[in-house]
């Protein structure tokens, strides 16, 4: 192989990993984006955390600013043998996350019916709160179940 072939071979590859390079730039890595409340039930069931009564809309409060934001749902499993009921909160982005919160703490302490046991998970972009006590390895999976659908975050 001459000198110019070399030359010529190594131009082609540069080429070809210049277009290939590009190519990705343009299109981009896919970047996960948070589940739907199929997608929350089914990282749920992979964590040992069975859902039923999903009610949509259901924010627990007259705030209706929650209400489109707002699931709820039964929820057991692992240490967590008697079914509590969750309100899933879910947004669309990490500052409209961020700005919820409060809100979403204060809805939540008007439907428990015991305040020192209110319990709540944040994982932007869900929150989920709810009665408790919830036991430990429910709610370990819980927040482990929630960080898997949640993608990137929002």
């Amino acid at each position: 192989m001459t000198r110019v072939d070399r030359w010529r071979q190594v131009a082609g590859l540069l080429s070809a990993l210049f277009v290939a390079t590009a190519c990705a730039t343009a299109t981009g890595t896919p970047v996960p984006t948070p589940g739907d409340i199929e997608t929350v039930a089914a990282k749920l069931a992979r964590e040992g955390i069975a859902i039923n009564n999903v009610v949509g809309g259901d924010a627990g409060c007259s705030d209706r600013s929650l209400t489109g934001t707002a699931i709820s749902f039964q929820a057991s499993g692992l240490d967590q043998p008697t079914p509590v009921t969750i309100h899933l909160y879910s947004f669309r982005s990490r500052t409209v996350f961020e700005s919820k919160q409060d809100a979403i703490d204060a809805c939540a302490r008007s439907y428990v019916r015991d305040p020192q046991t209110y319990e709540t998970l944040a994982v932007s972009p869900f929150i989920v709160a709810g009665q408790g006590p919830w036991a430990p390895a429910f709610r370990t999976h819980l927040k482990e179940g929630l960080t898997a659908a949640a993608g990137s975050g929002g």
